[in-house]
């Protein structure tokens, strides 16, 4: 495997040095940082997350903060999804877009006072859309990346080790809310979300000097619960149907596309409102599904594999794939044009190793 040259253009993270230490076996890019990929079997980490817990370090999921009297404006501008009516630590995933509807980004946006909100963007510049927006609206705003590195506790025992760690407190946060609690006399933002279906939560560290002693608070604190390093797992993201922008979507998608058309509300005051607007009237021309694919396990989807009929017309495009031990059968997320994409449609998958038979279903997948 090709390493990756480290250089301060790749942001190492205040847990890089745990992360190493627990034997981290290949690292990707990710909002300029650096962002665990794995630690050495992919299918024992999916099934370990599904029955413990894990620790994550994705501090790549840089914020970008708004703050100022037209915060709010300036966020909801970004999205058409109303947030008009949002609340106090109330986290909100939203699609971001452009004037055409085109999706930039599908961060989750955490509303922390009325004229103060971050943005946890997913991989992209979308900081520099912001800032662009705030300047062409004149919005009365300050819009800057803050120093908060975020820490992920992910799977079925993640609330009796952040209990554990935080408090029995930690165990009313509902989900997508948010709370302030205190590490060691050092108050930060706990929420209860994350990148995996196994439900858990994210620690917004605002203090890299802390990074260390919380890693090995929760270590020393879950022992008995079998805590372990992980990160986002492949497997459990595509069985779960979560969504990879760019992989899965990418600005040449609209929210419709992607399946995200229930956070398009009519209304919003959106510079892609009149777009969007358009698109939904039509309707979309192709949309994102499941995929099962036989013949076993499959390589890495580097590329877009190509779905076609059985006489050979292009049928849509597979993005995301890996072999699920749990449905005993490869699995993928793709974006099948309209004529094909009704569950049950049998497809022919052109992977690196050949063509594959393919079965569109719906997401997230089913036994």
């Amino acid at each position: 495997m090709t390493d990756i040259a480290i250089s301060r253009r790749l942001r190492a993270t205040p847990y890089t040095a745990r992360v190493e230490a627990a034997g981290v076996k290949a690292y990707t890019v990710y909002n300029h940082m650096l962002l665990p990929a794995h630690f050495g079997d992919v299918e024992a980490e999916c099934a370990h997350l599904k029955e413990h817990v894990q620790v994550w370090d994705v501090s790549c999921e840089r914020q970008v903060e708004v703050v100022g009297p037209d915060a709010a404006r300036l966020v909801q501008m970004m999205t058409p999804r109303d947030l008009t009516k949002a609340k106090i630590d109330q986290c909100f995933y939203i699609p971001l877009v452009d004037e055409t509807g085109g999706m930039l980004n599908d961060p989750v946006a955490i509303k922390l006072a009325d004229d103060r909100f971050w943005i946890s963007v997913a991989d992209s510049d979308a900081i520099l859309f912001a800032k662009g927006l705030a300047l062409g609206l004149g919005a009365d705003v300050q819009v800057f990346e803050p120093e908060v590195d975020i820490l992920g506790v992910q799977g079925p025992k993640a609330d009796d080790l952040m209990a554990r760690v935080f408090g029995e407190e930690v165990r009313a946060i509902r989900f997508f809310r948010g709370a302030r609690l205190s590490f060691e006399g050092r108050r930060m933002f706990v929420a209860r979300s994350g990148y995996s279906k196994q439900g858990g939560f994210e620690i917004y560290l605002n203090d890299r000097a802390s990074g260390e002693p919380l890693w090995d608070a929760l270590f020393a604190a879950g022992e008995d619960l079998n805590v372990r390093a992980g990160c986002p797992n492949l497997i459990e993201r595509i069985e779960g149907g979560l969504l990879s922008y760019g992989n899965d979507m990418t600005h040449e998608n609209n929210p419709y596309e992607c399946g995200l058309g229930k956070f398009c509300d009519e209304g919003a005051e959106c510079i892609g409102s009149a777009a969007l607007a358009q698109i939904a009237q039509d309707g979309p021309s192709r949309l994102i599904r499941g995929i099962r694919i036989g013949g076993g396990k499959v390589p890495p989807c580097r590329e877009p594999w190509r779905l076609t009929t059985s006489d050979g017309q292009f049928a849509g495009k597979v993005t995301s794939a890996a072999f699920s031990p749990a449905f005993d059968t490869a699995i993928a997320i793709g974006m099948v044009e309209r004529d094909w994409w009704e569950p049950g449609t049998e497809l022919s998958v052109e992977t690196p190793e050949g063509p594959r038979p393919a079965t569109v279903t719906t997401l997230p997948f089913n036994a």
